[in-house]
């Protein structure tokens, strides 16, 4: 077992006022946010903001030109940040290994650097779904192979911290659910998990927080359900009505809109109404439309639509 940190109530990553600059490019502009233990947060932005260089900083390849930056309690520009770096996990974009080495002799090798047991390493195969493929040389592996190999080691030696960085390309809907199951019963062991992606619907339901970069900045902080409420984004209402109840239900959208002001709008179609709102007036939109509807369906804004939403301007920090 590896040691744990003095202070296990510390954040696993806190970033203070980072910057960052290649040559006369400054790439972070005092970047501020910490990652807590334990949970799975999402890093997102569009291709340019900043997330590579972060992601790089993070892991200590590279040190910051300004601010501090501490993971698992260590400065990642220390000397001991080495020896931190063992008890860190990471999965790269790609990732790329020797053809001609067997799916457990890649491991092996990995273990070694790393400086763990190969003892675990069969049972890392099986994890990701690749015990049967063990013994073939990775050039027999297909792409989304390749990446659950990828997964297996990221996953050497019970890592406290794991840095994803576009994990599921390659992989198929079954291979995606797989992933994630994985990285659900790592993340219940207490591991933290950072990850980004452009595939915003796959992460949206399953990070606890996030931050979205935008030019080298973080142009928002928090839960999704945080991000929204601070955008005011509407939602849509989809109410199947009878024929019979239109007219009422129509009347009472009517009445509601009234006392409400200008926030709720609605399209009257023949087998009921869409209907958009404010979060705040869910409740009473629902309240107008039960008592006529025979199914009721709620949308709320994605985390698509949030990003978008959030493409410069102030910082959102809750």
């Amino acid at each position: 077992m590896t040691p744990t940190p003095a202070d296990p109530d510390a954040p696993a990553v806190s970033i203070g006022g980072v910057s960052h600059r290649f040559g006369t490019l400054d790439v972070l502009h005092d970047v501020t946010f910490d990652i807590p233990r334990g949970t799975m947060f999402g890093l997102i932005g569009h291709n340019g903001a900043g997330k590579s260089t972060l992601f790089r900083l993070m892991l200590g390849l590279i040190v910051p030109t300004g601010g501090t930056l501490r993971v698992l309690g260590e400065l990642t520009a220390a000397p001991a940040f080495r020896q931190t770096r063992r008890r860190i996990g990471y999965l790269p974009e790609t990732f790329v290994t020797w053809d001609n080495l067997t799916g457990t002799e890649v491991l092996h090798l990995f273990a070694d650097l790393k400086q763990v047991p190969r003892a675990g390493c069969p049972a890392l195969l099986d994890l990701v779904g690749l015990g049967a493929a063990a013994a073939r040389p990775v050039h027999t592996y297909s792409k989304g192979m390749r990446q659950r190999l990828g997964l297996a080691q990221a996953l050497l030696g019970e890592p406290e911290l794991i840095f994803l960085d576009e994990p599921t390309n390659g992989l198929d809907p079954q291979g995606i659910a797989d992933f994630y199951a994985i990285l659900a019963a790592v993340q219940a062991r207490g591991a933290t998990i950072v990850i980004t992606s452009h595939i915003l619907a796959e992460i949206q339901h399953r990070v606890d927080r996030l931050a979205i970069m935008h030019g080298g900045r973080v142009a928002a902080l928090g839960t999704l359900a945080q991000l929204r409420d601070g955008m005011a984004l509407p939602l849509e209402i989809i109410a199947a009505v009878e024929p019979s109840r239109h007219a009422a239900a129509a009347a009472a959208l009517a009445l509601l809109a009234a006392r409400h002001g200008d926030g709720i709008a609605w399209d009257g179609v023949p087998e009921g109404f869409h209907v958009r709102c404010p979060a705040a007036d869910k409740m009473a939109v629902l309240a107008a439309l039960v008592p006529h509807a025979r199914d009721v369906a709620v949308r709320e804004s994605t985390l698509e639509q949030v990003f978008l939403g959030f493409g410069g301007g102030h910082v959102q920090r809750v």
